[in-house]
């Protein structure tokens, strides 16, 4: 699989990561949303397979269970370490009724601790700020994830941008808005220590991020890891519009999951495949591919639970669109979605 470098970074990944969180958090098992139980043996299997395809970087947080996560891929890193490029997160805790941003030093300082001992290993090799929190500086916050690359637990450092749909508003553009104070995050945490990476959503049906955000990264030797490259799984072309999702599954409160708005997105899955169909290839592919000609910095993390997507993801490495293909993937409508 091609390589491509993590900001100006002497780290290096495979061209497409795997996304964990699936396999502990967020997605239920409905026919709507795949069909496919949380099993701990058969996420083992995902990530071995995915890593013997090429790809290198896993993204976890220790959030997502919580600590179940990281403590699964714990078990693929105690064999084959040398094998992962591994990324994971702080800042974010479970509450009981949301989740609460928590930037402080001491926390910090804890939370990579544990998560050292969760993944069995002696180093992460991205340490990424899943939320700023809006009570600390984020000065503060990224100084002491700064001492921590100074201690050698820590080789590079990155930060998170909650997805464009989280910040979108009625009749304006919240994703841009996201972006802006992202980027203001960015210029602070850069004047204590070099940001690595961001991870923000980009995808076809999410492309905010290429107004100002991705350029922003491209300007900076930053690197961009693409969040939910295939749309939530909606990209895919195999989830079912109508038959609604379990209550704690993230898509269930999307405003583009409702059953009208799947149906009403239809046209875009249908474009993917038009294209896909010219390469032998499938609709996430082709969504994946899209997302890696925005630039040799861009690293789609598209998340699965199962084998078989895994490999189907990571062979979309060696796909490459036209320039007629990206021509058509943009004349695409953009995505619409619902409001109550």
């Amino acid at each position: 699989m091609e390589r491509r470098k993590v900001g100006a970074t002497a780290l290096d990944v495979g061209a497409v990561g795997l996304g964990c969180m699936p396999m502990s958090w967020a997605y239920g098992t409905s026919r709507a949303g795949g069909g496919v139980p949380r099993s701990g043996e058969a996420s083992l299997r995902t990530v071995h397979t995915a890593l013997d395809a090429g790809v290198t970087l896993l993204d976890t947080a220790d959030m997502y269970g919580p600590f179940t996560n990281e403590l699964l891929l714990g078990r693929v890193l105690r064999e084959r370490r040398a094998d992962a490029f591994v990324s994971t997160k702080c800042g974010l805790l479970v509450g009981e009724q949301h989740l609460v941003a928590n930037g402080r030093p001491s926390y910090v300082r804890r939370a990579c601790d544990a998560s050292l001992r969760r993944l069995q290993t002696d180093t992460i090799d991205l340490y990424q700020l899943h939320r700023v929190d809006p009570e600390v500086p984020v000065e503060e916050t990224w100084g002491a994830m700064a001492e921590l690359v100074a201690a050698g637990k820590v080789r590079t450092l990155g930060l998170c941008a909650v997805g464009a749909r989280g910040g979108r508003v009625r009749g304006g553009r919240g994703g841009d808005r996201l972006h802006d104070e992202t980027i203001r995050h960015l210029a602070r945490a850069q004047q204590v220590f070099p940001v690595g990476c961001v991870q923000a959503e980009l995808s076809v049906w999410a492309p905010e991020a290429l107004a100002e955000l991705l350029p922003w990264c491209a300007a900076r030797g930053v690197g961009f890891l693409a969040a939910m490259p295939l749309g939530n799984g909606f990209l895919t072309g195999t989830l079912t519009p109508g038959e609604g999702f379990e209550r704690e599954d993230l898509r269930a409160r999307h405003p583009r999951f409702t059953a009208e708005m799947m149906a009403a997105n239809q046209p875009i899955v249908a474009g993917l495949r038009r294209v896909a169909a010219r390469h032998d290839a499938t609709a996430a592919q082709v969504a994946l591919a899209w997302v890696l000609a925005q630039g040799p910095f861009v690293v789609p993390v598209p998340g699965t639970k199962t084998a078989r997507w895994a490999a189907e993801n990571a062979a979309a490495a060696d796909l490459a669109l036209t320039a007629a293909d990206l021509a058509e993937i943009a004349e695409l409508p953009a995505a619409q979605e619902s409001w109550d």
